[in-house]
């Protein structure tokens, strides 16, 4: 079974799994009022590599990554472009998931909106005054983060810490909260803004109370995992967790963070101005390249997206294309088991895939090593094994080659020819005749291969 880094504990442990050969994963998902940005790709494509890792292993995976369609931030661009919300929100929902099919995301098994949960969570936050856990105040509804055992275990921070330490990122808010930490579940509104009944007054829930009712309606107490990008542990995951610990309801057991996108060694954030979004670098770049760059660094590392390192990107991605079209019509054989183990055994050990990477690129030069050798048969399952890891961390190989004409295609046929007669000469001249046309020229299991250059 995979070994994870939980931030929990702070320890790399077990995933254990709640129901035998099922796992049940969380995801935050897009608050949907812009574009994507890199940060966004990050944890989508990390995720989308952990989840498919997992079917890959042979286990039944339920994946939840919700849409927050209610929000201040929606609120404050739908008045500044003088449209309604729903508009807005619709419109920035079809822009994130043309980005996530564009980068080979695989879709959620559920994808709950906010706005479709508001009844239930004003259920929960009913609950909760009833605790003792939760005040009225005239701005809203708010949780007392006092009266939770363990406040502050994702931030590894007593709430005298997060004080002294001045780490509280959202311990602000109303002048009448009991405690700086104490946050929203309920927010009243002003006028003008959307709204739902409640029994504290017309508003909207906070945005750390949707998980919470979200995640324990379609995959019930102490889920599997609960995961998303480090900028979230603390405080929005701690405080989804603190609500659910005041409910005494059981929530996430493995909590998984991936690290930042940073340009020029900082984090990448729209305040600092290094802000590029992920609809951009798909519009100039192979949008494969995105996943490839993220599979090459380990998912808590700092990820480093700049030209150049989607251009390296990119030409990884050439390597693996120009081997996917020279094995194009090889024999269908096992993989190798070699290959697989390996390959397992790097990515149970805390999602490695950086290290599951270089055994691809490995694989690369010995495959070519053996098919210029002529060793077809040494190779197959080498081959096997290259595409199985790789169709595991959803990278999509093109073997096609464009549209070749059929002078050119001639031209190969003519070169195979020469080739299986042995007629090393004219097999020569007809490769620089290609070449010197402009197409690129390979040796492949079917045969030649050209394709524009």
């Amino acid at each position: 079974m995979i070994r994870l880094h939980d931030t929990a504990s702070g320890a790399v442990r077990q995933l254990e799994l709640r129901d035998q050969g099922r796992v049940s994963m969380y995801v935050c998902g897009p608050t949907v009022y812009g574009p994507p940005h890199l940060g966004h790709g990050r944890f989508a494509l990390v995720f989308d590599v952990l989840r498919r890792y997992l079917a890959w292993s042979g286990l039944e995976v339920t994946y939840v990554s919700n849409i927050t369609d209610i929000d201040d931030k929606i609120i404050e661009r739908a008045g500044a472009e003088q449209r309604p919300w729903q508009e807005l929100t619709a419109e920035y929902e079809d822009v994130w998931y043309a980005a996530m099919d564009a980068i080979g995301v695989r879709r959620p098994d559920h994808d709950p909106h906010a706005t479709g949960y508001v009844e239930q969570m004003v259920a929960m936050i009913g609950e909760l005054i009833d605790r003792g856990a939760a005040y009225s105040t005239p701005d809203g509804v708010y949780l007392s983060v006092e009266s939770v055992e363990g406040y502050g275990l994702l931030a590894h921070q007593s709430l005298d810490d997060l004080r002294a330490g001045g780490g509280e990122r959202e311990i602000v808010g109303g002048g009448d909260k009991r405690h700086p930490a104490d946050f929203a579940l309920w927010k009243l509104a002003k006028p003008g803004e959307p709204s739902w009944p409640s029994p504290w007054g017309d508003g909207r829930p906070g945005w750390h109370t949707e998980c919470v009712v979200m995640s324990l309606d379609l995959l019930g107490e102490r889920f599997d995992l609960h995961g998303g990008g480090l900028d979230l542990a603390f405080p929005h995951h701690e405080n989804e967790r603190a609500q659910s610990v005041a409910l005494g309801r059981g929530f996430a057991v493995h909590w998984v963070h991936n690290g930042f996108v940073e340009v020029g060694g900082e984090k990448m954030s729209k305040s600092l101005g290094n802000f590029t979004t992920l609809t951009d670098l798909i519009a100039q770049h192979d949008p494969r390249a995105y996943r490839v760059l993220v599979l090459q660094s380990h998912y808590r590392s700092p990820l480093e997206v700049t030209a150049t390192t989607i251009e390296s990107a990119e030409a990884a991605l050439d390597r693996l294309d120009a081997l996917a079209r020279r094995t194009a019509g090889s024999d269908v054989v096992d993989p190798s088991p070699e290959v697989i183990e390996a390959f397992r055994r790097v990515m149970d050990d805390d999602l490695d895939t950086a290290a599951a990477m270089a055994q691809v690129f490995g694989l690369v030069t010995e495959v070519n090593r053996l098919l210029d050798a002529g060793d077809v048969t040494a190779a197959a399952p080498l081959v096997a094994g290259w595409r199985e890891v790789l169709s595991a961390l959803g990278v999509e190989l093109r073997a096609e080659t464009g549209d070749v004409p059929d002078d050119v295609v001639e031209l190969a046929r003519r070169r195979d020819a020469a080739r299986a007669a042995k007629d090393w000469a004219e097999a020569d001249a007809l490769r620089d005749q290609l070449t010197d046309a402009g197409y690129v020229v390979e040796d492949s299991a079917a045969g030649t291969v050209v394709r524009p250059g």
